[in-house]
């Protein structure tokens, strides 16, 4: 396996002066270490090595891990741990948190192998709340998603965490929400039951190193045909809204949620810039110096489709965004061009 090309300060941009949540001397069970989210989560602490806890990741191949990672598993810090989320028997001892984020946020297996993806989301959730008790965890912060909401209505500029837009459970395409919706409320139960602390974090969309270039992300996609030097095709007409948080103040977040956290509270984790879709492909193409396609032409009349946090709540814990659309979309594409002339080298 090749290993993933490497960050350096430059890319966390100002969340390299952040001060990092205290969790020093604190052991930490992490599930959903291997990919974006779980990557960047492990990355930040690299960085913030001196204030670093007790780390233990899941892993169902701890030499592809290494092999994928290799200046991650060199950490003596970090710990991996052979299993799979639903079948875990126990944690290592004398564990303090979990943060479980262990899911594959994936359109392919959203719509060719939903029951397996509802079944990871709620099985393994519920497995990991089983062992928090068991063990005596004493926080938990379970990764969740925005599209637990449901639709978004067109009509609300930004949804916050005590609305819901509509979910609904006949849309064979909508396992994914569904399941994180339904792993939520376990969350709930069990916690209340168990007597542990158990926070939740909806995560919306994200731009920042690491990103897949090949999957359902349209940043992503975008990103692959500008540092390819291919014109950039918008499929649609570009009028869907988002908001995109560097994946670096991602991380920041949800190390900050799982210590300050209220129980049994949800908190939307994104950015409060709002942009369409064609606006996100302008501000690409105008980096990377490339043509823009776009094939659709906006209804008259027509409210275009949102997938906006309101983020007032995280604000309150003293989380709001650093950097601009355009700031991440610059530390990204520095990033990529970066890994390409070495690996051109």
């Amino acid at each position: 396996m090749v290993p993933a090309f490497p960050l350096s300060e430059s890319d966390f941009g100002p969340v390299a002066n952040s001060v990092p949540p205290d969790l020093k001397g604190m052991r930490v069970f992490l599930t959903g270490a291997t990919g974006f989210v779980g990557t960047w989560l492990l990355e930040y602490f690299r960085l913030h090595c001196e204030a670093c806890p007790e780390m233990f990741v899941l892993s169902r191949d701890p030499g592809a891990f290494a092999s994928r990672l290799p200046h991650l598993a060199a950490c003596g810090w970090l710990t991996v741990i052979p299993g799979e989320v639903r079948s875990l028997d126990a944690l290592p001892a004398g564990i303090d948190m979990v943060l479980h984020g262990a899911t594959t946020a994936s359109q392919v297996l959203n719509e060719g192998s939903p029951l397996e993806m509802a079944d990871v989301i709620v099985r393994g959730t519920e497995q990991m709340l089983r062992l928090s008790a068991k063990h005596r965890v004493k926080r938990f912060l379970f990764l969740s998603s925005g599209l637990a909401y449901g639709s978004q209505p067109s009509d609300l500029e930004a949804i916050a965490e005590d609305r819901m837009g509509y979910l609904d459970a006949l849309d064979p395409k909508a396992a994914y929400g569904n399941a994180k919706h339904f792993a939520e409320h376990l969350c709930v139960q069990h916690a209340r039951l168990g007597g542990f602390q158990a926070s939740i974090a909806r995560l919306f969309a994200f731009v920042g190193p690491l990103l897949p270039l090949d999957t359902h992300f349209a940043a992503g996609n975008f990103i692959r045909d500008g540092l390819a030097r291919a014109a950039i095709q918008v499929k649609g007409d570009g009028s869907p809204l988002r908001t995109y948080l560097h994946a670096a103040e991602l991380a920041h977040w949800i190390w900050t949620l799982l210590l300050h956290g209220k129980p049994s509270e949800i908190y939307n984790v994104g950015s409060d810039e709002i942009v369409s879709i064609r606006e996100l492909a302008v501000a690409v193409a105008r980096q990377c110096g490339v043509p823009l396609n776009i094939a659709g032409i906006p209804q008259p009349g027509a409210l275009p489709a949102r997938y906006v946090p309101d983020i007032r709540k995280a604000g309150e814990l003293g989380l709001k965004p650093m950097l601009t659309l355009e700031e991440s979309l610059r530390l990204t594409l520095s990033w990529h061009r970066r890994r390409m002339k070495t690996e051109s080298a």
